[in-house]
């Protein structure tokens, strides 16, 4: 069934049609949709699940996943949202819709390699183990049966019956705690890994499985499923590339940013050059103090990392004729003189600034542009560390800047296990002696303020006095557009349709 508008949709509801597409709050998502959305609802719906899964991210980290401050903030984040965190009243059929046509429009952006694949995976996993946790006793046989997943929850007298063996064949768990805990009957083709592991009780063919491993059963199957789908949808990538509004959208969203709009330069005029050593040291996130000690070491850096700790710079605040003298009087100390930068680099550096070209204000760096985009070569600097340096390079750099060994065991952690920004959130808690840093670390520049507020007790970084900054600092208060939290799109327009989604996820 497919339709047009919003407003057809809710009227056939009305209507009386009951054949609702979501019968259920929770789902393994193996029908693509089929009806035609706008492209600000494609993109508004993709960040809006972006934003959750990030946050399923951080905390999946920084709590115990059955903790109370875990689920707690979790369903926080869901109605912010509005996704469907538990099973609602009837009447969540927007949240419900939101929630199967963002997966979707994710799995197309996440499957284009195999990093953005296994990271999808991972929070899409996670998120749902929450949410079928969340469930009661009744509307979680409700689910297995709409998925076809038969596990039958076995009757209160066969358990007091079978409570003997149930406690001596499932680990850690007492007689007490038999009759407290719900158990399931389960097929062994389903319950392989626990028999293999000797957790659970066979009798007659079946398995009886706790509630507490009938998850990782379902899990199971979720991943599965989920995997297989991921591995057919990037095999239609060739078709999606060739799709003028899909592509730059989906190319987007795999690397995008969903925070504070750091072109907005706040503090323009206000960081002196002198300044930028101490910065560097106390403020500076380990990728961009990488950079300026490359910078400081070499008298020079090639194009990558130019941009990037260029741009960074004038995220801080540094004018264009500060950015300039700056660059010069370290290039020039090099193999550079001064006519070869005035010739060779300074138009990038004007361009950057919106000052040359096509007039184009380009944007500070988010980590995951610097995580997923142009890795570094032999002889650059730019990049993460924490995603592009070897483990025990980057063990010996966090021990030169003092890190202690229990912090740098942390961050390999975190490396290991592909968690690169929180790896860089641990970094910050670290160097500023905070025990939970309180926040999302999305971007170099938010690192920077943040550092700032802390350093400063909230106060303004001191203007420089200097008439080069201010006139600077009024040309860009000028030509600064309001900053947003979404990002946007060239092509995003309210009245343009998406139609026939399914053909990108189902096999030629």
């Amino acid at each position: 069934m497919e339709f047009s508008s919003r407003a057809r949709q809710r009227h056939t509801r009305l209507a009386g049609d009951r054949r609702d597409p979501y019968p259920h709050s929770l789902q393994f998502y193996q029908e693509p949709p089929t009806e035609n959305i706008s492209l600000a609802e494609f993109e508004s719906f993709a960040v809006d699940r972006l934003r959750l899964l990030k946050v399923v991210e951080n905390l999946g980290v920084s709590y115990v996943r059955s903790s109370d401050s875990y689920k707690m903030k979790l369903e926080a984040e869901f109605r912010r949202l509005k996704f469907p965190y538990k099973a609602l009243a009837e009447d969540d059929y927007d949240a419900r819709r939101k929630d199967h046509i963002s997966h979707f429009i994710l799995r197309l952006a996440y499957c284009q390699s195999e990093d953005l694949r296994r990271w999808f995976l991972q929070q899409e996993m996670d998120l749902f183990r929450y949410r079928f946790n969340e469930l009661t006793e009744g509307l979680r046989q409700k689910f297995l049966e709409h998925v076809n997943l038969q596990f039958e929850a076995i009757s209160e007298d066969l358990k007091n019956e079978l409570a003997n063996e149930l406690s001596t064949s499932t680990p850690g768990f007492t007689m007490t705690k038999v009759k407290e805990q719900m158990f399931y009957k389960v097929g062994l083709s389903d319950a392989v890994d626990l028999f293999r592991a000797r957790r659970v009780f066979i009798k007659d063919g079946f398995a009886f499985v706790p509630l507490k491993d009938i998850d990782a059963i379902v899990l199971n199957n979720y991943r599965q499923k989920l995997s297989k789908a991921l591995a057919l949808t990037a095999r239609s990538l060739p078709s999606i590339q060739s799709d003028e509004r899909l592509q730059p959208l989906l190319n987007h969203l795999s690397h995008s940013y969903v925070g504070p709009d750091y072109s907005v330069q706040k503090n323009t005029g206000k960081i002196s050059l002198d300044q930028i050593d101490a910065l560097s040291v106390k403020s500076f996130p380990l990728c961009m103090r990488q950079l300026h000690k490359a910078l400081r070491d070499n008298h020079h850096l090639r194009h990558g990392g130019r941009m990037q700790y260029g741009l960074f710079l004038k995220g801080i605040g540094l004018t264009l004729e500060q950015a300039l003298e700056f660059w010069k009087k370290e290039f020039i100390r090099g193999k550079v003189d001064a006519d070869k930068f005035d010739k060779g680099y300074a138009y990038s550096i004007r361009h950057s600034y919106g000052k040359e070209g096509r007039r184009t204000d380009y944007t500070p760096y988010s980590c995951m542009k610097i995580i997923m985009s142009n890795p570094p070569s032999q002889g650059d600097y730019h990049g993460c560390p924490f995603r592009h340096s070897e483990p025990e390079l980057l063990k010996q750099k966090l021990q030169s800047y003092k890190i202690p060994p229990s912090g740098i065991t942390q961050i390999l952690d975190l490396v290991k296990g592909m968690h690169y920004q929180l790896a860089c959130q641990k970094y910050f808690e670290l160097t500023h002696d905070l025990d939970d840093i309180g926040f999302s670390l999305n971007h170099p520049n938010q690192y920077f303020a943040e550092s700032q507020k802390l350093l400063t007790g909230g106060r303004e970084l001191k203007k420089e006095q200097s008439h080069l900054g201010n006139s600077q600092q009024k040309s860009n208060s000028q030509e600064s557009m309001t900053s947003t939290s979404t990002p946007s799109s060239s092509n995003t327009t309210a009245d343009a349709e998406l139609e026939g989604l399914e053909a990108y996820f189902t096999e030629d």
